[in-house]
């Protein structure tokens, strides 16, 4: 019963899960896993793949980014950073979904006016639309209203 090297996700994710106040069977019926597979993830035990880790997401009203970062299915060093902000935009309680939206849009227009690429521009489309939805504002659209040139 060897662990494997994600049992920083486990705990990360019992500790979400926990914040949120709910139980082991709550979030697997909320992420659509059986309640001994998410067991087993919380234990280091199994490796979700990365789309068992969105439907987690989700369920908990968190980024999914942030648990691709801890499984290790994206480079923690370069994109830890990018993450964990977008993360804590997502999850202040305080603010409407528009308001974390829009500031998440403003961030990472500055990322790239400042050289950056983020970790939704370096995932593929199909990805991002994945995460995303069909009514997410665009990922490539600019912060702010555009102009023309008179």
């Amino acid at each position: 019963m060897a662990s494997l090297n994600v049992g920083n996700l486990g705990d990360y994710l019992r500790e979400q899960r926990r914040n949120a106040k709910l139980s082991l069977r709550q979030l697997a019926d909320a992420a659509g896993v059986s309640n001994p597979y998410l067991s087993q993830i919380e234990r280091g035990l199994r490796k979700p793949s990365a789309e068992v880790l969105q439907q987690v997401a989700k369920a908990l009203r968190i980024s999914a980014e942030t648990l691709y970062v801890r499984a290790g299915i994206l480079d923690a060093e370069r994109d830890r950073d990018e993450v964990e902000t977008r993360a804590v935009i997502l999850a202040d309680p305080t603010l409407t979904e528009g308001q974390k939206q829009a500031l998440l849009q403003i961030y990472e227009s500055f990322r790239k006016e400042n050289g950056f690429e983020t970790v939704r521009e370096s995932r593929t489309g199909e990805e991002r639309a994945d995460d995303e939805g069909a009514d997410a504002p665009d990922a490539e659209s600019d912060a702010g209203p555009q102009q023309t040139a008179s």
